[in-house]
């Protein structure tokens, strides 16, 4: 009987692996059967022109920055946040209060993210529609998803570790940046690939904060629109969904590269003598 039950079991584990594999291909295939067509050298470094088309570089640098200046701004401080919450808080209902909000905030819609960036970043702090307040918006979407991981990254390292090192006369913050940060660091980063997921797949909140400028920007002060925002205002406006699907193949080579890099500094950090 229980074997029977295991095989069930194995049977439905291997069911939703699949399924979920072969949905996945699904979309992926259909994104590049509809896009591959426009890909070119043109279309990926060239300017974009409304009234000609034109390429996609202004978008890539603009999702380029947004993806660098939210995760400077948000991995250290979900990282020390965390480090705070699991390491030197002390565990009660406070802290318990903390979490709980935190995850709360993981399931707030994306709009509602970007109305508050539109009402505080853009308005009340004057900063326009501009890259900086999509990307301090950004920052608090993927504020709880660091926080959360990198605490669950702290959660695995043995408590044996921390003892070894303390008992060896160390203090508990080089015990900190030493030993538990570097045995932590693959989950961390982890944490940091999902925001890097977060960041370049919002819409909404960058629509409300960055604007929709196809240009090149010329600082982190001017107005522009991501790769996500630019697939969906091409299908508004022309009705063509080859160049939105065209627009999604790159964004699955970037955040495919990404990925890459992330797993490569992960390795490299693994091996390395802290």
């Amino acid at each position: 009987m229980r074997q029977a039950k295991d095989a069930v079991l194995r049977g439905l584990l291997w069911a939703s692996a699949l399924v979920s594999i072969g949905v996945l291909l699904l979309i992926v295939g259909f994104i590049f059967y509809k896009g591959i067509g426009y890909i070119s050298f043109d279309f990926i470094f060239g300017d974009y022109s409304p009234t000609g088309g034109g390429g996609i570089l202004p978008m890539i640098v603009t999702t380029i920055y947004t993806i660098i200046i939210s995760l400077v701004i948000a991995t250290p401080l979900g990282i020390l946040a965390a480090v705070y919450l699991q390491e030197y808080a002390k565990q009660g209902r406070l802290v318990n209060i903390i979490r709980f909000a935190t995850e709360s905030l993981t399931g707030i819609p994306s709009i509602i993210y970007g109305l508050f960036g539109a009402v505080f970043f853009v308005a009340t702090l004057k900063l326009g529609m501009s890259i900086l307040a999509a990307s301090l918006t950004l920052t608090i979407i993927v504020l709880p998803v660091i926080i959360r991981t990198t605490e669950e990254a702290l959660k695995t390292v043995p408590q044996s570790y921390r003892e070894g090192s303390l008992a060896l006369g160390t203090t508990k913050l080089q015990t900190l940046y030493k030993v538990i940060l570097p045995s932590a660091m693959p989950g961390i980063l982890s944490g940091i690939i999902l925001s890097i997921g977060r960041i370049v797949g919002e819409s909404a909140a960058i629509f409300l904060t960055a604007g929709t400028v196809a240009a090149m920007p010329d600082s982190i002060f001017s107005s522009a629109r991501t790769l996500t925002v630019h697939s969906y205002l091409v299908t508004q406006e022309s009705g063509d969904i080859g160049l939105a699907a065209a627009v999604g193949i790159v964004l699955i080579v970037l955040i495919f590269f990404i990925n890459m890099t992330a797993t490569f500094i992960s390795k490299k950090l693994n091996k390395a003598d802290f």
